[in-house]
């Protein structure tokens, strides 16, 4: 007995789950169309989204005992919209960086039997809610803090603007490198149906395009759009007779540097560095075996920060990785072939996770990778988290 008279309980007593399979395979993504869609509100977004995933991997939502959700305004609401009595429950914060986070969740739950087959589910009303990511009217959380807003860090634009100008004044990194990167995930846009921002651009057109927040100027920055997306995860000794072969995840890590506030010293670089070391090993693969790249790109210069930060360029080199073509079709590192969130849909991650599900199952049409067997999501920043897709398990 304790202190209090009751008996003690012996933990060497109680049931223990162990990992059942680390093998966990995603059978099914969907989306809802993107754009201004206002009679649907974040919930309802994101129960059409559930829908469509279903619809793909060929079940009922009878099969879903795990439900992981993110920006979605009411779990009880999507639960009742949807038929759903989930074993296992888990809602997210409308920060972007919570997109790896949710994926690592329904991962871990999965490989502790927590549940069967999960659903993510995201929705997003931001256009036709009139969303503002930052200053005083930001109602969706965005990290900056009233106590940076005399300083001029009143959005998440702000911050990486001011990022980006150390970068250029350290390494000398220019905007029309920048443009670089806008430039290429615009061709890939014009190839994908469902993207916003179809109309090609130049180098000229960024460079001409209005100032934002200097030295980001309107084509520096994502798409705010409605619109959801949803993903179903299985362990793969269940993803057998589906509508499409599964699709493996081989490796999640995630690492934070939130202790240093909004403004990185190293432009994030450390969370960086150690999730690269984590997510390689466990996915058991190198940077030189990946097919694709699919980089969190809030703003264009997010995806040079990444760059660097996982290895795949030196330090201060990723305004000069990103010329001459390197991240579009047909280059060493195609990313973000969907568009991204510069020009497909700011879908905070979960766009640009389906979309390297849809590459490696081989259905992008005119913007497939040939043969592409293994893609990394990356998501650089204070939360950094990073997924490894591949056509087999490790």
């Amino acid at each position: 007995m304790d202190s209090t008279g009751a008996p003690k309980m012996e933990f060497a007593t109680w049931p223990r789950r162990r990992i059942i399979d680390t093998r966990i395979a995603v059978i099914g993504v969907g989306n809802t169309p993107y754009g201004r869609l206002p009679d649907y509100d974040s919930t309802a977004l994101g129960a059409w989204a559930f829908h469509e995933a279903l619809a793909d991997a060929g079940l009922t939502a009878a099969a879903i005992d795990g439900l992981v959700m993110h920006r979605v305004g009411n779990y009880q609401k999507l639960c009742e919209m949807t038929g759903i009595n989930p074993d296992f429950v888990s809602v997210q914060p409308s920060n972007g960086r919570m997109c790896g986070v949710s994926i690592q969740i329904a991962v871990q739950a999965l490989m502790t039997g927590q549940a069967e087959t999960i659903a993510l589910v995201y929705g997003n009303d931001g256009r036709s809610a009139g969303a503002k990511y930052g200053g005083a009217a930001d109602r969706y959380d965005t990290a900056a803090e009233q106590m940076w807003f005399p300083y001029g860090m009143t959005s998440p634009g702000a911050v990486n603007a001011l990022m980006f100008a150390r970068h250029a004044m350290q390494y000398g990194t220019t905007t029309e490198q920048l443009a670089a990167v806008s430039v290429a995930f615009r061709k890939h846009a014009a190839l994908n149906p469902g993207a916003v921002m179809r109309t090609p651009i130049t180098v000229a057109d960024h460079q001409a395009s209005r100032f934002i927040c200097e030295p980001f100027r309107l084509l520096d920055y994502c798409q705010i759009n409605d619109g959801g997306v949803a993903m179903i995860l299985t362990r793969s000794g269940l993803a057998r007779d589906l509508r499409h072969p599964p699709v493996y995840v081989r490796g999640v890590a995630q690492a934070s540097s939130l202790a240093e506030g909004l403004v990185s010293d190293d432009f994030n670089r450390a969370p960086m560095q150690s999730v690269a070391r984590k997510v390689y090993a466990m996915a058991d693969v190198d940077r030189d075996d990946l097919d694709a790249l699919m980089i969190y790109d809030n703003f264009t210069a997010t995806v040079l920060f990444g760059l660097e930060g996982f290895g795949f360029c030196g330090v201060g080199e990723g305004g000069a990785f990103v010329q001459d073509g390197r991240l579009e079709l047909g280059g060493a590192l195609p990313t973000n072939t969907s568009g991204g969130h510069l020009s497909e849909s700011y879908m905070q991650g979960w766009n640009l996770n389906a979309e390297a599900v849809r590459q490696i199952r081989g259905g992008c049409g005119e913007r497939q990778v040939a043969g592409a067997r293994l893609i990394q999501y990356i998501a650089p920043g204070p939360v950094t988290t990073s997924v490894i897709y591949g056509s087999e398990p490790v």
